[in-house]
């Protein structure tokens, strides 16, 4: 019945109740009085459309399931850190320690790349934050989706070479699956990221079992499921911006793309156009959130999109591969120096940007 319903439908009606939920709980009233009488109105419906198989009544029931979840969310104790959380903790500190530890001839190098692999913004100097934020690249220095994307095509890459038989595709996914989680996990699970990591386990999923792989059915579930876990999301900036700008994504990219024709496979021109339909689409569905949330527009955000994420890209994938044979003692020196060589001209880039 709920697969008739849709879950693109079942997770909007239950992201609004979510939001509801979280709109009421602003109200004087006690969460559990509220989850309480919501909680008896919700088991009413349930058993009417148990009985009667009117499946359109899962609309309303997953609204105030959503509101339920946000009530019982507020409940004391809710919040409370776990071990899990702890432990993750303490590896990315010992993570932000290694990345100390590496000779990066200039100063600046091993601040941002904390900044990129874990989120620590801490050693970043005002003026390099300045230059980010003003050249439109804020997104690159906070840590999300983007991030976890990036190194999951770098790890599908890396992975390849294993082939494409039944036990190869069972170790590529069991990889993927853990080196997401882990990241995730050490990086605090930021809303976002915890998107990023369900769309990952999810396609990942559906591709190792042979079922179809439809992005906005991938997107409807791990909304709804990143809202059951956490409803106390929907109220996160990071949350909402992460989710639209995947819609964009998926409903626009594919408009903008068809207006160039497809011609040869290898043409660079094309290659620039999607990079800026890619860039377009997440700004015009992000756009307006940001502006009423910061009140502040990237101006020049094409260009910093098109020069520096594929810089970024290179950049993470030369970090982490310094760091892995760092850990192993078999770093050579060329590589540390053109992981530091990234990293300014990542900084130059933006400087330039900032600048116009």
């Amino acid at each position: 019945m709920a697969e008739r319903a849709g879950i693109e439908a079942l997770a909007v009606h239950f992201t609004a109740g979510v939001a509801a939920g979280a709109l009421l709980l602003r109200l004087p009233a006690d969460p559990v009085f509220l989850s309480s009488g919501l909680l008896l109105v919700l088991a009413s419906l349930v058993v009417i459309v148990l009985k009667t198989e009117r499946g359109h009544l899962l609309f309303p029931a997953f609204l105030l399931l959503g509101a339920f979840c946000a009530f019982t969310d507020a409940f004391p104790g809710a919040d409370r850190v776990t071990f899990l959380e702890r432990w993750t903790s303490a590896w990315a500190e010992r993570l932000r320690a290694f990345i100390d530890g590496i000779p990066f001839p200039s100063e600046g190098t091993g601040p941002l790349l904390k900044a990129l692999l874990t989120g620590d913004r801490s050693g970043l100097s005002q003026d390099t934050v300045r230059v980010f934020r003003e050249s439109g690249g804020a997104h690159l220095l906070a840590l999300s989706g983007l991030h976890i994307g990036i190194l999951y095509l770098l790890l599908s890459r890396l992975l390849w070479p294993l082939g494409n038989s039944p036990r190869a595709r069972r170790v590529r996914y069991a990889l993927i699956v853990l080196a997401a989680g882990l990241f995730t996990l050490m990086t605090g699970a930021s809303p976002s990221i915890v998107r990023a990591f369900l769309f990952i386990f999810l396609n990942e999923t559906a591709r190792i079992a042979c079922r179809p792989r439809d992005p906005l059915r991938i997107l409807s579930t791990a909304l709804l499921i990143q809202l059951v876990l956490t409803p106390s999301a929907i109220s996160s900036t990071g949350f909402q911006l992460s989710y639209l700008a995947m819609a964009g994504i998926f409903l626009l990219f594919p408009i903008l793309d068809g207006w160039y024709p497809k011609g040869p496979r290898i043409d660079p021109v094309r290659k620039i156009w999607e990079a800026a339909a890619l860039s377009i689409s997440c700004q015009v569905f992000t756009g307006p959130l940001a502006w009423f949330r910061f009140h502040t527009f990237p101006t020049y955000f094409l260009l910093t999109n098109l020069f520096a994420l594929p810089l970024t890209t290179l950049l993470m994938g030369s970090a982490v591969t310094t760091i892995i044979l760092r850990g192993i003692h078999s770093c050579p020196g060329l590589l540390i120096r053109a992981t530091d060589w990234l990293c300014q001209a990542l900084v130059w880039i933006l400087q330039v940007i900032s600048s116009m």
